[in-house]
């Protein structure tokens, strides 16, 4: 499973450039490509398809992960929970405006659910609803008070940080829209329930799926390459959309929401990895006779 994990991660990254490209080149200038028929069925393909191998291949990514870093049950549970909690808040939100505010899906997603939500939008918070949690157990010491609901409220927040640039760029974006927002608020034009949907939302899978393993995740003893990979090419492809439309505070807030946690989350990690594999070859000192 690592090898796979490896795998579905360099597919994953290949996804979001080829996006990069095809939103912030293909698309603005056609002229580039149409006149030849390859690279024209080759973006028409990328135009209909790209986005939802983007997340397919990050769900697989952080599933085949999981599987080899914490083990089937665990990883098949979070998976199920993430994926059924956030589409029945979808497709609320998309009924009723609640709890993320007046939106709507486009066309670029692929297929909805109920003709509402896209089928791949429930793999998106999963597979980066996981790569929060398993950050977040990093930022925890494992003898703290309160540590598992500290790690499920740290995980929804670094959920939630991600979302502070992705609904900006992808509802600004001139070239290519991928939902649209039915009311205004002081966010970019979003309403701010919005955020306390997604925080709701991830914290209510991430606490679900705990409570289902009841045990934490010693996130120091796995290594953390994969969700790191994850969760910060997500969040840089989403902070390049943002700062390609002008959104410039945007693009920058998850520098210290986002990307600090996580490198500290990767190198304490890898600290703690290094002390215990050296105390481990330290020979004990032999007691005088």
């Amino acid at each position: 499973m690592k090898a796979a994990a490896y795998g579905f991660l360099a597919l994953h990254a290949l996804a979001l450039g080829l996006g990069l490209f095809g939103i912030l080149i293909a698309i603005p200038y056609p002229e580039l490509w149409t006149g030849d028929p390859h690279a024209a069925a080759f973006f028409a393909w990328a135009l209909a398809r790209g986005g939802s191998f983007g997340m397919v291949t990050g769900a697989l990514a952080m599933f085949a992960w999981g599987v080899w870093a914490i083990g089937w049950r665990r990883t098949l549970i979070f998976a199920v929970i993430a994926c059924v909690v956030s589409a029945a808040a979808e497709l609320t939100g998309t009924k009723t405006g609640w709890p993320f505010g007046g939106y709507e899906y486009l066309t670029f997603l692929g297929a909805k659910i109920a003709g509402r939500v896209p089928y791949t939008i429930p793999l998106s918070w999963f597979y980066m609803g996981f790569a929060a949690y398993v950050l977040a157990a990093a930022l925890i010491p494992p003898r703290a008070a309160g540590r598992s609901w500290q790690t499920i409220l740290l995980g929804a927040w670094l959920l939630t940080g991600w979302d502070l640039v992705l609904d900006p760029s992808m509802a600004a974006l001139p070239q290519i829209r991928f939902w649209e927002w039915h009311e205004h608020g002081p966010y970019f034009g979003m309403p701010l329930r919005n955020m306390f949907g997604w925080f709701a939302t991830g914290f209510a899978f991430i606490a679900l799926a705990r409570a289902a393993w009841r045990s934490d995740i010693e996130a120091r003893d796995l290594r953390l390459g994969v969700p790191f990979a994850v969760y910060v090419i997500n969040i840089v492809w989403s902070m390049i959309l943002a700062a390609s439309a002008g959104l410039w505070a945007a693009a920058l807030a998850p520098i210290v929401v986002c990307l600090v946690p996580a490198v500290f989350a990767l190198r304490g990690q890898r600290s703690d990895r290094a002390m215990a594999s050296a105390s481990r070859t330290v020979s004990p000192t032999p007691s005088p006779r």
